[in-house]
């Protein structure tokens, strides 16, 4: 039976993922198979605060963008990736990623695909982008692609192309759309409200909790119908602060962003986001 290598590496990339200290991520690593995802649960389960893994860690370099249409009813956000950010912040790079994020709306490209069989100014963005990886010297590409559609659609950037938002809306509220936009960009929420927390994501997080609860002295002698019942509170607090109507609004903590959008429309709702980010 081969024996998993849990390198020095390794170890350093999990820290930098979850604040943990080193012994814990060897520890977690080890338990795990150096399965990174699975030793972030196995440190929350030891009652660890560490962060959580996002998917929008993914790219270290590059500019990211969005835009709408000129009605506001589609937005597209993209991550034109790098591997430095002294190519990141140049300005001819920043400008290419535009140009290439207004081909994609002139064009309503629904994805990534789609982007780089654009023509665009007589050549493919693909081609385009294997031409600017010559000229750099570094490896580049259209690694991240989002769309939304909606009767109203807002977007945001932020921090110099690190960042974008796009949110779409039942209705037209530009000002109220970019205070959400600056909102999920802030504070990261998983979904929009509970009901539309991703199932695997609910699973998991009870599954902490459990564990959390199971390791708890105090929690001892409880049957496993309690503990669920305990966990399921818990989760309560989770989704107070992973989603996005029930968390408090960062230009006043005093109400929920759901109280904020009731204060613009009673009927201004908030039916989907995107976020993506560099790491």
């Amino acid at each position: 039976m081969s024996t998993i290598t849990i390198t020095a590496a390794d170890i350093n990339k999990l820290r930098q993922m979850t604040g943990a200290g080193m012994m814990d991520c060897r520890k977690a690593l080890t338990e795990t198979g150096g399965d990174f995802e699975a030793a972030i649960d196995w440190l929350r389960k030891k009652g660890q605060k560490v962060a959580a893994l996002r998917g929008d860690r993914d790219a270290k370099e590059g500019v990211i963008l969005a835009k709408t249409t000129s009605d506001n009813k589609t937005g597209i956000a993209i991550c034109l990736s790098c591997e430095t950010d002294f190519v990141s912040k140049n300005a001819d790079f920043v400008a290419f990623a535009q140009s290439i994020i207004d081909a994609g709306i002139a064009k309503n490209v629904k994805s990534i695909e789609e982007l780089n069989n654009v023509t665009l100014n007589g050549s493919k963005i693909a081609d385009l982008v294997n031409d600017k990886l010559a000229s750099i010297g570094e490896k580049i590409g259209i690694s991240k692609f989002e769309r939304i559609e909606a009767e109203y659609v807002a977007s945001y950037i932020h921090g110099a192309n690190r960042m974008a938002v796009l949110v779409g809306m039942n209705k037209s509220a530009a000002e109220a759309g970019k205070d959400i936009a600056m909102q999920i960009a802030a504070m990261n929420p998983v979904a929009v409200d509970a009901a539309s927390v991703p199932a695997n994501i609910v699973a998991r997080e009870k599954a902490i909790v459990v564990e959390q609860i199971k390791n708890d002295p105090k929690m001892a002698g409880k049957t496993e119908e309690m503990i669920s019942k305990i966990a399921d509170g818990k989760l309560n607090a989770f989704f107070k602060e992973q989603t996005l109507l029930a968390q408090a609004f960062v230009k006043d903590g005093s109400k929920s962003v759901a109280d904020f959008l009731k204060t613009v429309d009673s009927e201004l709702k908030v039916v989907s986001f995107k976020r993506l980010a560099l790491g």
